[in-house]
């Protein structure tokens, strides 16, 4: 089996922003960004009535026990893998000669 030519370069660019997520959450918290979703909520008055149905891998894309910059970047590389490999699968299904740029 022979890689596709582009999948080098993608891995790459993936690694690089895997990388910069701590510079994306700090940046988040120096404007003041919060979920659009979270804001909706809290505007309808929805959150006083909310429950949790379910818990999230990564809560606030950040991991259990790590400080933010670490958990943050762990969660992104985690996240990105799992979503990587998710899309190949997904490729190998549907066939081979679907995604081979030819």
């Amino acid at each position: 089996m022979t890689l596709p030519d582009w999948l080098p370069r993608a891995l790459a660019a993936l690694f690089v922003l895997a990388l910069l997520t701590p510079v994306f959450g700090w940046a988040a918290g120096q404007v003041g960004y919060a979920e659009p979703l979270e804001n909706a909520a809290e505007a309808t008055g929805a959150t006083e009535h909310a429950s949790a149905t379910g818990t999230a891998p990564f809560p606030d894309y950040g991991v259990a026990g790590l400080g933010g910059p670490t958990g943050t970047f762990l969660s992104a590389v985690i996240g990105t893998a799992l979503t990587l490999l998710l899309g190949v699968g997904i490729g190998r299904l549907l066939g081979a000669d679907a995604g081979d740029g030819r």
